[in-house]
């Protein structure tokens, strides 16, 4: 491998300057704020983002509410305050909850907060349309109790749901990895998460991060082909 090739392979997880944040040390040369990869200009392409940043539109919108929340309540709000003070910084009124079954009583809790904030709330549950696993193709030693009726979870039925709702802003309560992808994928109105779901960590996954050193050193272990 070329130290061209090598160098292209660096990305953000490999510097330890951060100069895109304050601009007080230097870039690295293989900086993707000053270094362009394969056919894309990066002079051009930090350009056309910035244009959709300062034209009028909902992407527009957002990133000004977002950032003026961080600016405003940052180490301040909650999480769930902070989807609330989004929510009416883009106008929002509506908000659509795609739930897990398993954190129905969060979302019971968080519908009755928004509802005290003035805020209109919708939910669809993850069983939404009951189809058994089967019936798509899943084989049943992968059900998590095998021999009953286990319905597969429906975040595409979800996303339609909530579009048809006419829903201004989702928030994703505790989807399974790759059902999250699928309802961002299908939905029509921004999404946004207050819970990740991580069922051995109390939904808490960044844990597995920070105890990587120790208690999971085998996600560091490589693994062999």
């Amino acid at each position: 491998m070329s130290d061209q090739q090598a160098s292209e392979r660096l990305s953000c997880a490999d510097c330890h300057q951060l100069n895109c944040y304050r601009r007080d040390k230097r870039f690295p040369d293989f900086c993707l704020t000053v270094t362009s990869r394969g056919d894309a200009d990066i002079d051009a392409e930090i350009a056309k983002v910035k244009t959709i940043y300062t034209e009028e539109g909902p992407d527009r919108q957002m990133a000004l509410a977002a950032a003026e929340i961080e600016g405003l309540y940052y180490g301040k709000l909650t999480r769930v305050e902070e989807i609330i003070a989004f929510a009416k910084r883009i106008g929002a009124k509506k908000i659509g909850i795609a739930t897990c079954i398993g954190l129905i009583e969060e979302t019971r809790v968080f519908s009755k907060i928004l509802a005290a904030k003035g805020l209109e709330s919708y939910s669809v549950i993850c069983k939404v349309g009951s189809i058994d696993k089967t019936e798509i193709g899943v084989l049943p030693e992968y059900k998590v109790q095998q021999g009953c009726h286990e319905s597969l979870c429906n975040p595409i039925l979800q996303a339609r749901l909530l579009n048809q709702a006419a829903t201004d802003l989702n928030v994703i309560v505790g989807l399974c990895v790759g059902h999250d992808s699928l309802f961002i994928k299908h939905s029509d109105a921004p999404v946004t998460t207050l819970i990740t779901k991580d069922r051995v960590l109390g939904h808490n996954p960044a844990a597995a991060l920070y105890t990587s050193g120790f208690y999971y050193k085998r996600l560091l272990q490589e693994e062999k082909e």
